[in-house]
């Protein structure tokens, strides 16, 4: 992850989007602990907490917690105002100082991890949610948020389009190694639902949809990750099955402007965040990128294996419904699909441009 221009204008956007003079109301000299804070969702955290001590004066202090240094952004890496914590989150956290809020990012989001490395991707949902959980409880945060996903749903019923908040959950196999993704946020919802009843604990939950932009990695496995390096490296698109599959593409900036509300101004404790106004088949998606980068004249190709992915969601269907976060907390996302997928690509290839 690199500090871009887009970067920038996005950490702008959130801050404007929030209102400066309540976010600082609740954050100015506050401390801060976002764990993946390499991570596409907690470098955006930390970049908008650090825009704001930059032009709002907020002293705002973050304590980041990564697995591997490297992958921090040496913006993130040599402010001030940062503490670097490099640990592995299934471990527990001894942290001396006093914490306001934490929240919990670290959670592989690659396909191919969760496949290869289902052990971990559960661990990294259920013993981290506990041991962020726990130190929350120590500190006696004032908030906690826990970085969920649509695939806590599962499956939905056969005619069911939307999921809600307090809908029905659809059907996840326990079975299955690579749903020790799902099962583990899960098995965290849970524990932040205990704590909140148990000790009181103000915790959130975020359940995202296919969100994307800078700080995404081409490489994880992921349709749209596929198709940016594609249209990256001058290839056509493959799509490997038909792309009448339906989902929806929240761009990072609008994803985050939602999590800071849920965690700053709402009253419940779990909210859907999903663009239903940037709802589009695989295929739209994959044309989409194409016509961004329409100087290279590319193509869409159907390649469609005879086998299963094994790396991929057992289910495929079900969109999530938002209106609880438009209602509740007047959410608004800005990016339409075209917009966001090409602040991406503009990121990308100034993070990128050696490589291409």
């Amino acid at each position: 992850m690199k500090y871009t221009k887009i970067v920038d204008e996005d950490a702008k956007y959130i801050i404007k989007s929030c209102q400066p003079e309540i976010l600082l109301s609740k954050l100015k000299n506050k401390v801060f602990l976002v764990t993946g804070a390499s991570g596409m969702i907690g470098s955006y955290i930390i970049y908008t907490l650090l825009k704001l001590n930059e032009e709002y004066k907020a002293d705002i202090k973050i304590k980041a917690v990564v697995r591997n240094i490297n992958k921090l952004d040496e913006y993130i890496k040599n402010n001030k105002k940062v503490e670097v914590i490099v640990q592995d989150i299934i471990k527990p956290l001894e942290i001396k100082d006093e914490i306001n809020y934490i929240v919990h990012a670290a959670s592989p989001a690659s396909p191919k991890i969760m496949k290869d490395q289902p052990v971990e991707t559960n661990f990294a949902n259920t013993i981290g949610t506990a041991n962020t959980l726990n130190l929350a409880k120590e500190k006696n945060a004032d908030g906690y948020l826990f970085i969920s996903s649509r695939e806590i749903y599962g499956e939905p019923a056969d005619g069911q389009e939307l999921f809600t908040e307090d809908g029905p959950l659809g059907q996840v196999n326990p079975l299955v190694p690579r749903n020790g993704y799902a099962e583990g946020k899960k098995a965290a919802e849970n524990m932040c639902s205990g704590f909140k009843e148990e000790y009181g604990l103000n915790t959130k939950i975020v359940r995202l949809a296919h969100t994307y932009g800078p700080g995404m990695s081409i490489y994880d496995g992921r349709v749209q990750a596929d198709f940016l390096n594609n249209i990256l490296h001058n290839q056509n698109i493959i799509l490997k099955s038909d792309g009448s599959s339906v989902r929806t593409y929240t761009y990072i900036a609008d994803a985050v402007v939602a999590m800071f509300l849920v965690l700053l101004n709402s009253e419940d404790m779990v909210y859907n965040i999903a663009d239903e106004n940037s709802k589009t088949t695989i295929k739209e998606l994959a044309e989409t990128l194409i016509k961004i980068k329409a100087e290279k004249h590319l193509e869409l190709i159907f390649d469609i294996p005879k086998e299963k992915d094994k790396g991929a969601a057992s289910f495929k269907n079900g969109i999530l419904s938002t209106d609880k976060i438009r209602k509740e907390l007047s959410w608004n996302p800005k990016f339409s699909i075209y917009d966001g997928f090409a602040r991406t690509v503009k990121h990308l290839e100034e993070e990128l441009k050696d490589e291409l």
